[in-house]
Parts: structure tokens; C-alpha cells; sequence
């Protein structure tokens, strides 16, 4: 059993540093580094991958936070003010990835770089800060799992419980699942993949959007907080979207390789 110490940090006369934003933005710094060194292993111009980084993370950050507005705009009508308020938790990852991929790639196609390769450069890093960036659930005390009285049991404080689950303690830390699933990906990519895919552009790319999309549809279905589609678990809907195309993508690719003859 565990339990969150709490969202705040440390503070700063009257400044609270938050948890959540704080690990957002190491999960930034340590991917950042990780895909420029990637892009000089590459022989690519690390710089102009910066560049497209800071396009892209902008991207990612805006697309995530009015992904989660969007799929909770009853309450947000009614706050406006709250509606830039990331440091309290909010941001959807898919919004992020469709954010950042589709500032990035534009951003590419403009300065005639290789869509492809530059997702490529960045997958094992998108892994890696999606493990650290989930931890800030934890802090927050929210993307918890139903209740549970397994050995690895999350504590919740009353306050953060839906009142329908009010008279529990203990549920699923979800937030822990999908983390160590990340991480096992960007080693899974970062060690085993990066280097045999390199001859295939966007295969490595693909790997990741793959195995992410398996991994948080299985976390989603234990969620007591998911957004939804009517009767659908919105993640869970776009999880399988992304799968089949992953998977589609990659035998398009391989077969096009294949056509082509070894690189």
C-alpha cells in the first residue's frame, strides 16, 4: 500500500511548485536530450530538431489540454478561467500526440525534412516522458483504478474518491501500470528497435503508437475517470484506431522494403 504526499512540491514564498508540472517539465528536459543526441548518432542537424521539438511541444501541450476541456466542457463552460489551468492535472494524452505530430510534421514538410525519420528520433523519448510524466497522477491523486485490495493498493483521500465509491480506501494505481508500461517500451525501442529499424523511417515511430495504444487500452478499462464517447471509453476507441493503423502502417512498410529490396 501506498499513498500521494500531496501535489505541492516545495514552495516559494507565496509560489506552490507543483508536483505535476514539475515532472512535466524534467520528462521534457530528459527527452529533449535524449532525441538530440539521437539525431547525431543519425548525422541529422540536432538543431533543426530542436527546433521542430519546441514547435512540437507547444503543439502537444495546447492539444492535450483542449482534448480534456473538450470532453469535459460542462464543467469548463462554466469556469473559463480553470480551462488554462494545467498545473492542477487535465491533459490527454492523445490530444498531445495528434497535437505534436501534426505541428511537428508540418513544421517538417515546411523546412523539407523527413517526416519519418524525425518521429522516429523522438519515439523513444515520447515513451520515456510519458513513464515520468504519469507520476504526476500519483501527486494529484487522480487516474486511479476501481478499488482494490491488492498488496500494491493506492490509498485516496476522501476528498479526491467519486462519491459513489465514497466508502473506499484503496484502489487500482493505474497511473503506476501504464508508467512501467512506458518505460518497458522506450527500453524496448530504445534498445532493442532503434538501431535495426533505422533503414525503415517511421517503422519506430509506428512500434511505439502500437504498443502504447495496446498497453492504455487495457489501463483504461480499469479507469473510474475516463473520458467518454457515449457509451465508450473515448481512450480506449482511439487506443484501437491507433493500433490498427500502427499495424497497417508497419506492413506497408515492410512490404514496401520488401519490394524494394534489403537497405
Amino acid at each position: 500500500m501506498f499513498a500521494s504526499p500531496g501535489p505541492i512540491a516545495f514552495q516559494l514564498g507565496p509560489l506552490a511548485i507543483r508536483w505535476y508540472g514539475l515532472l512535466i517539465a524534467v520528462a521534457v528536459l530528459i527527452g529533449t536530450s535524449l532525441a538530440y543526441r539521437e539525431a547525431r548518432r543519425r548525422g541529422e542537424d540536432p538543431e533543426q530538431l530542436l527546433d521542430l521539438l519546441t514547435i512540437a511541444l507547444v503543439a502537444a501541450l495546447v492539444g492535450s489540454r483542449l482534448y480534456y476541456v473538450a470532453f469535459n466542457w460542462s464543467y469548463y463552460s462554466r469556469n473559463l478561467w480553470k480551462i488554462p489551468a494545467v498545473w492542477e492535472g487535465g491533459l490527454a494524452i492523445h490530444g498531445g500526440i495528434l497535437g505534436g505530430v501534426l505541428a511537428g510534421g508540418l513544421y517538417a514538410r515546411r523546412k523539407s525534412l523527413s517526416v519519418a525519420k524525425h518521429l522516429d528520433m523522438v519515439a523513444p523519448s515520447l515513451a520515456l516522458g510519458q513513464a515520468i510524466g504519469r507520476w504526476g497522477n500519483f501527486f494529484n491523486q487522480e487516474a486511479f483504478g476501481t478499488p482494490t485490495d491488492l498488496p500494491w493498493k493506492l490509498y485516496i483521500e476522501p476528498y479526491y474518491r467519486p462519491p459513489h465509491l465514497a466508502n473506499y480506501q484503496y484502489f487500482h494505481p493505474t497511473f503506476l501500470y501504464e508508467s512501467l508500461w512506458d518505460f518497458l517500451i522506450f527500453v524496448f525501442l530504445y534498445l532493442g528497435l532503434r538501431k535495426p529499424m533505422e533503414g525503415r523511417p517511421g517503422a519506430l515511430f509506428l512500434c511505439y503508437l502500437g504498443l502504447y495504444s495496446l498497453g492504455r487500452y487495457f489501463t483504461e478499462g480499469l479507469r473510474i475517470d475516463s473520458l467518454m464517447l457515449g457509451s465508450f471509453r473515448a481512450a480506449q476507441v482511439v487506443s484501437l484506431i491507433l493500433l490498427i493503423a500502427s499495424l497497417v502502417g508497419l506492413a506497408l512498410i515492410y512490404r514496401r522494403r520488401g519490394r524494394d529490396g534489403p537497405g
